[in-house]
């Protein structure tokens, strides 16, 4: 394998099917591209996948069925609008996904993510503690987050 950019990865361990997952969050996220692989026997998957989400470097491993994927390690992603976070949440719940609380979800492969407007992490780091425990509490009754109803709740008087 050639020298990376990137000195620290995150590695995800997938049985056969990292290359396939790969390929789909590259092509749900701008700025990300595949950078390197590792194929010994060109009659099966790659064993090793080297790719970048948004600038961040990620490894696939194949490494076969010892492992699983937990929601204790999620992939998360600041959206710039409720298009950007509509679009994320359809795409990684289609075919086998699985909604959850509070903007988590997990996709087809099993890997955890995070959708998260941008916005979000700004209500709740507000000097305004009232303000913050409110849209906090509006995102605890909600799967895919609205940015539209947590704003109603964080600008309530």
């Amino acid at each position: 394998m050639p020298k990376l950019a990137s000195k620290v990865r995150t590695c995800l361990w997938y049985n056969g099917d990292g290359h396939e997952a790969a390929e789909f969050y590259v092509s749900l996220l701008p700025d990300s591209y595949f950078e390197d692989g590792y194929i010994p026997n060109p009659e099966k998957p790659p064993l090793v996948v080297e790719f970048m989400l948004c600038g961040a470097p990620f490894m696939i491993l194949n490494g076969g069925p010892t492992f699983t994927h937990t929601p204790a390690a999620s992939i998360s992603v600041l959206t710039k609008d409720q298009t950007e976070t509509d679009h994320l949440w359809s795409s990684l719940t289609a075919n086998g996904g699985e909604e959850s609380m509070c903007g988590w979800l997990k996709d087809r492969y099993g890997v955890s993510w995070q959708i998260v407007p941008e916005e979000l992490p700004k209500m709740l780091s507000s000097d305004d503690k009232d303000a913050a425990q409110r849209a906090q509490a509006e995102m605890m009754k909600m799967k895919k987050l609205n940015i539209a109803a947590l704003d109603a709740a964080f600008n309530q008087q």
